[in-house]
């Protein structure tokens, strides 16, 4: 805000310094509440008198090239310190010893060159800390080890060519999400130590843009991140190269196929199948902590595939429950619950730790195949049941006499009308005077026919014998 020239302005600017001392807050620094903000305010150094009621401060943007020890110890409330964007080359041991509430730490794009390993020990509340586009070539050992509650730590854009890897291995509580460590000069990684790390720390370490040189042992390591969906390697498939032999000019993507690499798989495969444990939906499983630890004065911590936290004795929903021994027991196992389940063991007496790897699968029950499906027997009898009665209606040999027939033909007997009943075949030959009944008749019903009536109506009688006969002239007539 512009301020116009004229007597008051003067006194309006000291009105104005005469309240920032009273209320504490540093010259060129804005003061709210709880925050303090001296961004791009062209300050050399960090301003020595601090609010105590700081939780937030910003010194980002600046010229600051030091700072001194304890200087945060009027700030003892202080959980955001953001430094980035200053000329910081190097940090005195008692830079943070008074900031054991720092949650959150920004010294990303300044000039640093090297991490002591006890600079960030008073940090025990530390969560994130941000290190990116420094000229950090080195981190001691021991830097990382003390930060009990760190998630996530960015050391992108620097010049580190090696790393302990084993640092992170042995994090008192492995809380740590995210290590980035791309964009470095990295040209070989250690292989077994990096194999050798828990599942949730793979799952977040980010090693592209680093030029590594070709190897099976690389390519086989990043395959089996990938096979197992680990997000470091997903998510910069394609940045994640190689150099063949070591040559700048040729570069190779390393998950690519047809990349040069495509032989290492063989041989490799096999380290990449863990068939695990499998169980049914709905059972229950217990798997056990395989550590070599004692189960005395240690304590067991489990993280799901989804990277959830299982602390002792379970989850509120009873669905886990972790025994004294360190086994976890999985109530109603459900398809959700299968993936790499990581045992984390801590023995504080013995100041070591120890990781175990399950791979759970839950499947549904496998119906074994009848040796005979009923229902296909049935259906092939009502076959079998049908085509036998076609054969008997169609293909029954029977016998016909071709003979004239009587001039007086007389009545059918019982005998030829069963046996037109029974015979379902057409006639061979047939007489002159014999007259055809309709083709798809195959079955006559005819009345019984009693001696006293036929005397008395014999005309009715020759009818009847004449119908008769040519119904029953199409079958053949046993005599007894």
């Amino acid at each position: 805000m512009m301020i116009s020239g004229g007597p008051g302005t003067l006194a309006t600017l000291l009105l104005l310094f005469g309240w920032s001392l009273a209320s504490g807050c540093p010259s060129g620094c804005i003061c709210a509440s709880d925050l303090l903000s001296c961004t791009r305010a062209a300050l050399t150094e960090a301003p020595e008198d601090l609010p105590i009621t700081t939780v937030t401060l910003d010194l980002s943007h600046n010229s600051i090239s030091l700072l001194y020890g304890n200087w945060l110890s009027a700030a003892p409330h202080l959980h955001v310190l953001c430094l980035n964007h200053n000329d910081i080359k190097w940090l005195p041991l008692r830079t943070f010893h008074n900031a054991s509430k720092l949650r959150h730490l920004d010294l990303s794009s300044n000039q640093l060159q090297r991490i002591h390993g006890q600079l960030f020990q008073q940090l025990l509340s530390l969560e994130e800390l941000l290190l990116y586009n420094n000229n950090i070539a080195h981190v001691e050992e021991t830097t990382f080890t003390r930060l009990g509650n760190i998630r996530k730590i960015y050391l992108s854009w620097n010049n580190l060519s090696t790393f302990s890897f084993s640092s992170v291995h042995n994090l008192t509580h492995p809380d740590l999400r995210t290590l980035d460590l791309s964009s470095n000069k990295f040209t070989e990684l250690p292989v077994d130590e990096m194999s050798a790390l828990p599942a949730y720390i793979k799952n977040g370490l980010y090693l592209h843009h680093n030029p590594l040189t070709c190897s099976c042992a690389l390519y086989a390591l990043l395959s089996q991140w990938r096979q197992r969906g680990f997000t470091s390697v997903l998510a910069f498939s394609r940045e994640h190269t190689c150099l063949y032999m070591g040559r700048a000019r040729a570069v190779v993507r390393i998950l690519e196929s047809q990349n040069g690499l495509d032989n290492c798989s063989i041989g490799l495969g096999q380290e990449l199948v863990d068939p695990g444990v499998k169980v049914l939906v709905g059972r229950r499983l217990t798997v056990t902590c395989n550590t070599s630890l004692p189960q005395e004065n240690t304590t067991y911590l489990w993280i799901s595939p989804a990277y959830n936290f299982i602390f002792p004795p379970g989850t509120s929903n009873h669905s886990f429950r972790i025994h004294p021994n360190g086994s976890l027991e999985i109530h109603k196992a459900q398809p959700w619950h299968s993936g790499v389940y990581l045992c984390i063991a801590v023995n504080r007496r013995l100041s070591h730790n120890a990781t175990h790897e399950v791979n759970i699968t839950v499947h549904y029950p496998r119906h074994d195949v009848e040796p005979f499906n009923t229902g296909l027997t049935t259906l092939l009898g009502c076959v079998v049941s049908l085509v036998l009665v076609f054969i008997y209606l169609y293909m029954t040999p029977c016998r016909c006499c071709c003979s004239k027939p009587p001039q007086t033909p007389s009545p059918p007997q019982e005998s030829s009308a069963q046996s037109s009943i029974l015979c379902g075949t057409p006639p061979v030959c047939e007489g002159p005077n014999s007259r055809r009944v309709g083709a798809g008749r195959h079955v006559v019903f005819l009345e019984p026919i009693k001696e006293g009536r036929a005397e008395k109506t014999p005309e009715f009688l020759q009818l009847r014998s004449d119908s008769a006969s040519s119904v029953f002239s199409d079958f053949p007539i046993l005599q007894t």
